[in-house]
């Protein structure tokens, strides 16, 4: 069973307190288990992390690749822009990275620096963009095989 890990990233914990009519109602737990249901509904193994910090984030990265993850989904949020740590973090490990947004972010400004270094990304779809990412990687891992 394939292994996928989340990353949310800074602000994710505020999904459903602010700017609801850009992301909708969700909470981040809400998130979650959505995200849960979607990866036993594809036979996926997830592990979900959620920091405002970007070291912290960058860590997590580095340590999944040591542990063999098979690849990633990372929403940057706030870290869209502006954090080249994140950018290298993403560009050097060995499994493949889709970006997901819940919204177009490219109507409210510049496209995420961390999306020119992700294997694809998808926006725009609310929270179905993580079962979407989830499939694409699910069925890119298993043509590996």
């Amino acid at each position: 069973m394939a292994k996928i890990l989340i990353v949310h990233g800074a602000g994710m914990n505020m999904r459903g307190k602010v700017q609801t009519e850009i992301f909708g109602p969700m909470t981040l737990p809400e998130y979650d288990e959505r995200i849960r249901g979607y990866a036993a509904e594809l036979g996926l193994d997830i592990e979900i992390f959620h920091s405002n910090i970007e070291g912290e984030v960058v860590n997590k990265f580095y340590e999944a690749n040591d542990k063999g993850i098979d690849a990633a989904i990372f929403n940057p949020a706030a870290f869209g822009t502006g954090y080249p740590a994140l950018v290298a973090a993403i560009n050097q490990v060995k499994y493949p990275t889709i970006e997901v947004h819940i919204s177009n972010p490219i109507r409210r400004g510049p496209a995420s620096q961390t999306a020119a270094v992700s294997h694809g990304v998808v926006a725009g779809f609310g929270i179905s963009g993580y079962y979407l990412a989830l499939r694409g990687l699910r069925d890119m891992l298993a043509a590996k095989k």
